[in-house]
């Protein structure tokens, strides 16, 4: 009988919520996973995704003890803000969310709660007016 196997931070995986192009790339990079039960650490969000549909996803994979990083993209990010905000304000560090952006929008760093923790461990001077 073999030893029973723990997770440690090298087990842990990537999860992606993002368009066609975002998660097609990560998938193609080797962060898709699929397990007998048809269960993805991604998701592809487009015009016809419902935004529950989304956020159970999400609920998903905060969830699971494998996921170590939730790349998410900032246009989707930001219809479900609530969801997001809920999980920082827990103080929960692993999975970590990561906003990135996408083809149709360039990425706001005001609008990124990740930017705006640097930006007060900072004291708040850092400029992205022009980023």
């Amino acid at each position: 009988m073999g030893r029973k196997k723990f997770l440690n931070q090298t087990d842990m995986k990537v999860a992606v919520i993002g368009d066609e192009d975002t998660v097609t790339g990560f998938v193609l990079a080797g962060c898709g996973q699929r397990d007998g039960q048809g269960n993805t650490n991604f998701i592809t969000v487009d015009s016809k995704t419902k935004r529950r549909d989304v956020e159970d996803k999400f609920h998903e994979m905060v969830g699971r003890k494998d996921i170590g990083v939730i790349l998410i993209n900032q246009t989707i990010a930001e219809d479900i803000r609530h969801v997001l905000t809920d999980h920082t304000s827990k103080g929960i560090v692993v999975p970590t969310v990561l906003e990135i952006p996408s083809k149709e929008k360039p990425y706001d760093p005001n609008a990124d709660q990740v930017m705006q923790r640097v930006k007060v461990f900072f004291g708040g001077n850092i400029d992205t007016s022009d980023w």
